[in-house]
């Protein structure tokens, strides 16, 4: 195993890392585009000698300036890709390389969390919530506008809801609860629907984890137990880099 690692899960509105040494997490952070400096200290806290593995979707300028911000501290640089196979996951998206890196280095997490059948819930920017069997196959998934997104599309496309942030309630009585109780149940009627589809595969009640920013929220609006996993893209990061196996 490789002894000093930078993982960096590079998401559309924020960055998450952490510090890996051997197999002990010794630190952990969040970064946005607009300021790297957490990252860069964290790369420069672990010396020349360390590796970073990195999971984008930030896209071409943000990837840049992530790799101008790690320069410095003189790391060997891995850029992960999806791939066909890897880490006992097998892909069917088609192609296998058009599925988002995240989502997949999250199904590397789920599967070393549990060789049961799981549903794999991220909730982000967008929200993806994605089929894995008990032998390891990804069946594919389903992407939906996340909270912020919605809320946001309400705001801008009709007259009388304003950007207000509401509450989730069971029956909401003001515009700001009501799009904010909407957008969230939303976001659970989706897990909800997913969770019977592939319950009904056959293979027994899948385990269900959920991470990604709004975790929290959809959580309690689930009728089926859920695990809240807040680094589950990390996790993959580091079973990917620890493999050294990017097929």
């Amino acid at each position: 195993m490789i002894a000093s690692l930078l993982l960096i899960d590079a998401g559309n509105t924020r960055i998450k890392w952490a510090r890996v040494e051997g197999s002990r997490w010794v630190e952990r952070g969040i970064a946005f585009h607009d300021d790297l400096g957490s990252l860069a200290e964290a790369a420069g806290n672990l010396g020349n000698a360390g590796q970073c593995w990195i999971a984008s979707v930030a896209g071409g300028t943000r990837d840049h300036a992530i790799e101008q911000s790690l320069s410095i501290a003189g790391l060997t640089l891995h850029w992960l890709v999806t791939g066909a196979h890897q880490c006992g996951v097998i892909n069917h998206y088609s192609p296998p390389q058009q599925l988002g890196v995240d989502r997949w280095m999250a199904l590397l997490g789920a599967r070393q969390r549990s060789r049961e059948t799981c549903l794999v819930v991220s909730a982000g920017t967008a929200m993806t919530v994605d089929a894995l069997t008990s032998e390891g196959h990804f069946l594919g998934g389903i992407i939906v506008a996340g909270r912020g997104m919605m809320e946001t599309s309400l705001s801008q496309g009709t007259a009388l809801v304003g950007p207000a942030a509401g509450q989730v309630r069971p029956f909401p009585c003001n515009t700001a609860d009501a799009v904010r109780s909407g957008s969230v149940t939303a976001l659970a009627g989706a897990v909800t629907l997913m969770h019977a589809r592939l319950t009904a595969l056959g293979e027994g009640e899948p385990r269900c984890f959920v991470t990604g920013g709004d975790a929290g929220l959809v959580l309690p609006l689930l009728s089926f137990p859920a695990e809240p996993v807040a680094e589950l893209v990390l996790e993959g990061i580091h079973i990917a880099a620890s493999a050294g196996d990017q097929e």
